[in-house]
């Protein structure tokens, strides 16, 4: 990723971790659970999020993370649900701040408004903020531990709590393989690029 590349994703990956995460603190707290309350996570101050080795990765990199949200499902009123519930709150945000990047990308370029040297600066800046949200929504929906879509997945099945823990164990360190198999090589096994090209292709073009 070069620096201009670099310089533009910042503000779209501060504002999709910090919005992702109050967002799985919200719903918890929504839900019954007020741990991550009582820590300070439902909050739009990035610093109570962000993980500066999971940031940097995201942006040198192109995966990452940030500082989990904590729930005690033991405070649910409806544990199973409740926790792909959470889960999904994280993802379905990025999602809404993608669209909403998007269309004001398409209203700047419907109204034609020209910002002098500024114009370019502006596009560039929601479009990638665009691109980084719809990429936090795919990535974190691949059903592998510890990625939301995993939790959204075992919540659904009926599997015992100490398999669940196994699985997540092994889960992180083969996604950190895949990923960089994926960044160093030409070989695709999870095609993430490609799903948020069509996803901003299709709102552009929508």
């Amino acid at each position: 990723m070069d620096l201009e590349t670099t310089l533009y994703s910042i503000p779209g990956v501060l504002l999709g971790l910090t919005i992702h995460e109050c967002c799985h603190a919200l719903s918890a707290w929504k839900l019954g659970d007020s741990t991550a309350k009582d820590q300070g996570r439902i909050t739009l101050n990035p610093l109570k999020h962000i993980d500066i080795i999971g940031f940097l990765f995201i942006i040198f990199a192109g995966f990452g993370w940030a500082k989990p949200v904590q729930f005690n499902p033991e405070y649910l009123r409806h544990p199973r649900r409740d926790k792909a519930l959470i889960a999904a709150a994280g993802p379905a945000s990025n999602f809404v701040l993608g669209v909403i990047f998007i269309l004001m990308l398409k209203g700047l370029l419907f109204l034609q408004l020209d910002l002098g040297h500024l114009t370019e600066r502006v596009f560039m800046l929601l479009l990638y903020t665009a691109v980084v949200n719809f990429g936090l929504f795919v990535f974190n929906l691949i059903p592998i531990p510890p990625l939301d879509g995993s939790h959204i997945v075992f919540s659904g099945l009926n599997i015992h709590p100490e398999t669940e823990h196994h699985i997540m164990r092994i889960g992180a360190p083969l996604l950190f393989v895949i990923m960089i198999i994926q960044n160093r090589t030409a070989i695709t096994i999870l095609p993430i690029g490609k799903m948020v090209g069509a996803i901003v292709r299709w709102f552009l073009g929508a």
